[in-house]
């Protein structure tokens, strides 16, 4: 397969790169922290972000999207990473704005799509509730029939960018036993109907994710996504489509981080000369770097599987995310230690990645959970 980028894609990569460096400093994202911002991101450059046509990269032009791949949007995600950029691509478009391409109707997509691409709406996706430890089909929130609709209740964790959305895809079950595929049920909910509590919670890296609660919240028959359900399958294919975009951030992040700690290593003298000169520190700044490259190697390929439907992507995710997990972590903690006891302090930029690390690691499923499911699709 190709592991470089296209002239294209290159260009693409500069131009984000660009934005990034003229509009989010690393000083933005710790006032957004310190100022504990109502939104937690930039309504502004999201807007931007919008008009750049990043949030219809990989949804067809009917909608007002560019139709490409998951290759080109992790383009911009790597760059994005590399700045640590909060804004909720991750939660809008792989996980809302995908849900509802791959599953919505054709009244649900128009109503939907356009606006979330032009930057007007934002969307989350309310699937993870308490003990389900990365199964999506650990679902208790129930779905039960209210005349010509359905009456949810349950409780939602770690929706992503919750306390902001427009509309909320929640995964409810109509049917079934906890654990069973067959039976979940997916509905798109405006978090203003009454039943509904949104609860922000600020997560290690300054990020949110809201705890939902459901309590006899009404949806109509055309408010729900696919068929009565089948919802399983679907939601299982996009998050694993959300994983790979979430590895192109982690990729940039971990870049970012080992540049910066190599930047530190031929500028910090001790005994007289660079600290980088000391064999040891070569050998770490080493491993550091082999780390960031078979990430990339892992993220390029993977993305090439969900934009070719290749049948083994759900294995071919789990190396990425197994892989980005055990290298952010490592590089995070390497990153602070080369560092020295400023690396320790809040004031420096260098402990923002290792938190990042922490957070993105187990987001979509930690390493162990990968290496498990990547055995058992091979029958282990």
């Amino acid at each position: 397969m190709q592991f470089s980028l296209s002239e294209e894609q290159e260009l693409l990569r500069q131009s984000t790169a660009a934005f990034v460096r003229d509009h989010s400093s690393l000083r933005r994202i710790r006032a957004l922290r310190d100022n504990r911002d109502a939104d937690g991101f930039s309504r502004d450059l999201w807007k931007q972000m919008a008009d750049l046509g990043w949030l219809g990269i990989i949804f067809p032009p009917e909608y007002g999207g560019l139709g490409l791949g998951l290759r080109d949007l992790a383009v911009v995600l790597e760059e994005l990473g590399r700045g640590l950029m909060p804004e909720p691509l991750l939660s809008c478009v792989l996980l809302g704005g995908q849900i509802i391409w791959r599953g919505g109707s054709a009244e649900q997509r128009e109503a939907v799509l356009p606006a979330l691409i032009a930057g007007d709406l934002l969307l989350a996706l309310a699937y993870q509730e308490p003990d389900s430890r990365y199964d999506a089909t650990r679902v208790t929130t129930r779905a039960e029939r209210a005349g010509g609709g359905w009456r949810l209740h349950g409780e939602k964790r770690f929706v992503i960018d919750g306390h902001v959305a427009d509309q909320m895809v929640v995964s409810a079950r109509t049917s079934g036993t906890v654990g069973e595929r067959d039976g979940i049920t997916l509905f798109l909910i405006d978090p203003r109907t009454p039943g509904i509590r949104v609860r922000r919670q600020w997560m290690v890296d300054n990020r949110t994710a809201a705890i939902v609660e459901l309590d006899g919240v009404a949806a109509e028959a055309a408010n729900m996504l696919g068929e009565v359900g089948r919802g399983a399958a679907l939601l299982a294919d996009v998050l694993d489509r959300a994983t790979i975009g979430l590895c192109a951030e982690m990729l940039g992040s971990m870049a970012q981080a080992f540049t910066m700690t190599v930047e530190y290593l031929k500028t910090r003298k001790q005994f007289g000369v660079p600290i980088g000169s000391f064999q040891a520190l070569k050998h770490r700044a080493a491993k550091m770097f082999i780390e960031v490259e078979l990430a990339r190697s892992a993220v390029m390929a993977a993305a090439a599987a969900a934009d070719e439907g290749s049948p083994k992507l759900a294995e071919i995710v789990s190396i990425a995310k197994a892989r980005c997990a055990d290298g952010f972590a490592l590089i995070g903690n390497e990153s602070v230690q080369m560092h020295g006891g400023i690396g320790m302090t809040d004031e420096h930029d260098i402990g923002f990645f290792l938190k990042r690390a922490r957070v993105a690691e187990m987001t979509f499923g930690d390493a162990a959970f990968h290496r498990q499911r990547y055995a058992e699709l091979h029958g282990y």
